[in-house]
């Protein structure tokens, strides 16, 4: 598909772990682009089994993830409370 297409786009209100949502902020923000269009990607190509990020981006998430805290991996995914 080329061009941009025409979507309807709501507000929602989600729980998130804090770490994890400073890392996905700082990361829009390198991208320049708001953290809904981060979301809207990483989960679109999600969804067709492809790798969202490069290997740059990667090691800037690796950075991000110290810089924040953030010692969560997909291991934890199913396994968090709060």
């Amino acid at each position: 598909m080329s061009g941009r297409a025409a979507v309807e786009r709501v507000q929602t209100g989600i729980r998130i772990e804090k770490r994890i949502l400073k890392v996905l902020k700082a990361l829009a923000e390198y991208k320049d682009m708001t953290l809904g269009d981060l979301l809207e990607g990483m989960v679109l190509h999600g969804f067709e089994g492809k790798v969202p990020f490069s290997d740059d981006t990667l090691q800037r998430i690796a950075t991000l993830k110290e810089l924040y805290g953030l010692d969560l991996s997909a291991s934890d995914a199913h396994g968090l409370s709060g």
